[in-house]
């Protein structure tokens, strides 16, 4: 498991539909700029053998918000989901879960697969995160160090009323909550820029090449530090590649894509749009270009009480189709720009995850850097084309696989198989 996630985005085979699409009913407002798109797109550009297989999505929150209820639930959720996917919890706050995908199932009995492996996502509770966090309150250098390898931030927003629940800061107010937590990762990269800038004044680079990197990292630490005294996080900050890349070691907190994550009660999940504070949360988030999600962490956790053939009907007694894991994923995944393709045959049917805008050859290499090396071509089938001609055959035949080259770009559900010769 590598620990420095800020280097590069880690991945694992997974599920994004367009939101749009028919497969998740659900709206969820995500908030993406196209800078953040080329940002992304930045981080593989060098060679998709870059990408490892394993995400990371640090979830945060106040006490009382129901950041670990809706943890424990989400992973109890995932473990039912998995059947034979090999589920671990690798630490109590760090868990590993399947995410269903009915496209996978219908491609594994189509091609008659003896398995399909689906889509997983790594959850990390991350606790500690407190007012003056920065300053060592709460686990303070724990919390920070914890929340460096994470890809992705959850941040849990409470906006329910629970007069047995206390809330740390005497009332219910997302927005409060939101800007201690802000606030908290702001401080926490402002020390390390002033750091970081101080050990650049008194260092003498020992070459060109080492000179003009160091002045990148400089000329974009300044940036930075700038839009942070405005309240403004990194990923605000337009920055070039080379100045990107320079930072980049320094895994910085308010760099990482933020999801608002706003926790209502069982009775506001059906219309979360008629809830003050979740209309509070949806203008915050609007103002940080972050994604936002809303789930209850009350039917995450009842859900598990569950036998699996009854939570269904259990979410539609509420006036749900999916559960917040599905939420949360999709969530998760539309803000890193992330795709899904397939490839289906007897011995297995997987779900490969790639970034949106990938060409053939990088996505071939995100299974082995072989298939990328000694690319020929790929005979490819939209996921639609493929169930209704029946198998890969089928689809042969009535002319509905294409041959695609080296500049194709892969679409979300494409069923792939690569020829390759090394």
């Amino acid at each position: 498991m590598a620990k420095a996630a800020c280097t590069h985005l880690h991945l694992l085979p997974t599920l994004l539909h367009p939101l749009k699409s028919n497969f998740f009913p659900n709206q969820t407002l995500l908030l993406r700029t196209p800078h953040f798109y080329a940002t992304q797109q930045t981080r593989f550009s060098s060679s998709s053998s870059r990408i490892s297989m394993s995400l990371r999505a640090g979830i945060v929150g106040l006490p009382n918000v129901g950041k670990s209820t809706l943890f424990n639930a989400v992973v109890e959720n995932g473990k039912a989901q998995a059947a034979n996917f090999p589920f671990c919890t690798i630490e109590p706050n760090i868990g590993i879960v399947a995410v269903p995908d009915s496209r996978l199932h219908v491609l594994s009995e189509l091609s008659k697969s003896v398995r399909a492996v689906p889509a997983s996502i790594e959850f990390v509770d991350i606790a500690g995160l407190v007012k003056g966090a920065s300053q060592g309150e709460g686990l303070g250098n724990k919390f920070l160090s914890h929340i460096r390898e994470v890809d992705s931030i959850l941040q849990v927003v409470r906006c329910f009323e629970d007069n047995d629940i206390v809330h740390v800061n005497g009332k219910v107010d997302p927005k409060s909550d939101i800007d201690v937590i802000n606030l908290e990762l702001v401080f926490a990269d402002m020390d390390q820029i002033d750091k970081r800038l101080e050990k650049l004044k008194k260092g003498k680079a020992k070459d060109s090449q080492s000179k003009v990197k160091e002045e990148a990292e400089k000329s974009a630490l300044e940036k930075i530090r700038e839009a942070l005294l405005d309240g403004k996080p990194a990923r605000s900050v337009t920055l070039t590649d080379y100045e990107r890349d320079a930072i980049k070691h320094l895994c910085l907190l308010t760099m990482k894509p933020i999801i608002y994550v706003a926790n209502v009660a069982e009775s506001d999940l059906s219309d979360p749009a008629n809830n003050n504070y979740v209309k509070e949360v949806t203008k915050v988030a609007s103002e940080l270009q972050s994604g936002i999600v809303t789930v209850s962490a009350q039917v995450e956790a009842e859900l598990t009480e569950l036998p699996m053939e009854e939570r269904q009907e259990y979410l539609d007694s509420i006036g749900v189709s999916e559960s917040g894991l599905g939420n949360l994923i999709r969530a998760t995944y539309g803000l890193l720009g992330l795709r899904t393709y397939f490839t289906s045959g007897e011995k297995e049917t997987k779900a490969w995850t790639i970034l949106a805008g990938m060409t053939a050859p990088q996505a071939a290499g995100v299974i082995h850097s072989d298939f990328e090396k000694g690319f020929i071509r790929a005979e490819t089938v939209a996921y639609v084309d493929f169930v209704a001609a029946g198998s890969l055959a089928a689809a042969r035949e009535k002319g509905l696989l294409r041959s695609e080259g080296k500049d194709y770009i892969v679409q979300e559900g494409d069923v792939m198989l690569f020829r390759f010769n090394v």
